[in-house]
């Protein structure tokens, strides 16, 4: 392995930088900027059975250290992806990609998970879990250990490759949630996604997104994502994958000290396109700064 290198669930990573779903589009666009397959890998746009329109507009805001969103997981549906977006991505990234799945019953994250299962670009499946149940009440699956563990439990008996569980933060106890998940069979644990958040326009007196209330995401909530992240990682045996707020080579190390075998970026590429190409060439600068020799040596570092 490089100085750079990392392992994530048996398949190893030029480098622990990976672009969060929905920040990246399936990869192409990106790529008309820069190499791609100068990443680790990249988290590809969520994917659901059927195609998504999304939110109604605005649903995007910027925030002082921030933004707002409810997109609404816009997306062509997963015999699209298969069939379409996944052979444009095969001509510019030579790499595994992960596949990012929503649903909103366990039926539809089965069915979708199935498909992608068997697609060879595919290294791993990342299962968002911060959908509303559509059949439980609307209250999102990742915000229990039981409708976590339902999830993870029924995709793995329908995949073969590794699944990692991404939970959400708007919760009182992470670790419950992620250890009801590694229970279940979870391959990986990704952490955080957005934090539920609101502003209001003053001049309207209305929300300045037509959803009222989005996912905040952006450097704001880097804190809150280290603490968790080091809460489920010192709480698991299986590996994790931090984000939140990521947007320098020195929050990868950080999030790595607190215990992320890889670390993903979101926000930072809606602002600075660059922004994961600009991390990864900095990090042997900032490896060479602090005295690490490998990164896969400083993970879960801070105990």
């Amino acid at each position: 392995m490089g100085k750079m290198s990392v392992n994530l669930c048996g398949i190893e990573l030029s480098n622990p930088v990976i672009p969060a779903s929905g920040t990246f589009g399936f990869g192409y666009e990106f790529a008309e900027l820069y190499d791609i397959n100068i990443l680790g890998t990249f988290s590809f746009k969520g994917t659901t059975k059927d195609p998504r329109f999304g939110n109604p507009t605005p649903r995007i805001a910027e925030t002082p250290n921030g933004m707002i969103n409810a997109v609404g997981l816009q997306n062509p549906g997963v015999e699209k992806v298969i069939g379409e977006e996944l052979p444009k991505l095969k001509k510019c990234f030579n790499k595994p990609v992960m596949a990012n799945v929503s649903g909103f019953s366990i039926d539809e994250y089965v069915y979708t998970c199935e498909k992608i299962d068997k697609c060879e670009q595919v290294g791993w499946i990342e299962v968002n879990i911060s959908c509303p149940n559509v059949h439980g009440g609307g209250m999102a699956f990742g915000t229990t250990a039981e409708g976590a563990a339902a999830v993870t439990r029924a995709v793995k008996a329908v995949t073969t490759k590794p699944v990692i569980v991404k939970l959400s933060p708007n919760v009182t106890d992470i670790v419950s949630i992620a250890k009801a998940c590694e229970e279940a069979g979870a391959d990986g644990i990704s952490l955080i996604n957005t934090l539920l958040g609101m502003r209001i326009d003053l001049r309207t007196r209305k929300p300045v997104i037509a959803n009222k209330m989005g996912g905040f995401s952006g450097p704001a909530i880097f804190p809150v994502a280290v603490r968790m992240v080091y809460q489920v990682a010192h709480a698991v045996n299986i590996p994790v994958i931090g984000m939140g707020g990521v947007s320098s080579a020195e929050d990868v190390i950080e999030m790595m000290l607190a215990g992320a075998c890889a670390v993903e970026v979101g926000a930072a590429n809606l602002v600075e396109p660059m922004a994961c190409k600009n991390i990864i060439e900095d990090l042997p600068r900032v490896m060479e700064k602090y005295g690490i020799e490998k990164l896969s040596d400083i993970i879960g570092g801070v105990r």
